[in-house]
């Protein structure tokens, strides 16, 4: 079994400006405007552009304003308080700022679309930390 991320996103290029400048990400395949593939992360992240008002699922359309969702993506990067700060300059939001935890450090932040996802800078032995 393979796993893909998936991240819908109303306009292409400013996505793909925001998940290479901010969290370093690189292009590789893409198809027209409509999607494109990143690469650099553990798996390939999906950006496929929807427009806002289209139907996402049987019970929901699409908004970019901020949205909650039980799925969600973290990124566990080396240098949490410079990979926070590029992602800023790129357009996210950060709405819980770094903070310690048993495993490291942690911000939430939300890209330009309204999709939230963690920062994580892992210490000692990580997750193993908490048990």
């Amino acid at each position: 079994m393979n796993l893909r991320v998936c991240i819908d996103v109303p306009e292409m290029a400013q996505a793909i400006a925001f998940y290479r400048d901010g969290l370093g990400l690189t292009v590789g395949r893409r198809y027209r405007d409509d999607w494109t593939e990143l690469l650099g992360a553990p798996v390939p992240v999906d950006l496929l552009k929807q427009a806002a008002g289209t139907k996402a699922n049987a019970a929901a359309v699409r908004s970019y304003e901020r949205h909650w969702t039980p799925v969600h993506l973290d990124f566990v990067v080396d240098d949490l308080d410079a990979v926070v700060a590029k992602a800023v300059a790129a357009g996210a939001t950060v709405e819980q700022p770094p903070k310690e935890r048993p495993y490291g450090r942690i911000a939430v932040l939300a890209d330009p679309f309204g999709n939230g996802f963690c920062l994580l800078e892992m210490r000692g032995r990580g997750y193993d930390e908490m048990l």
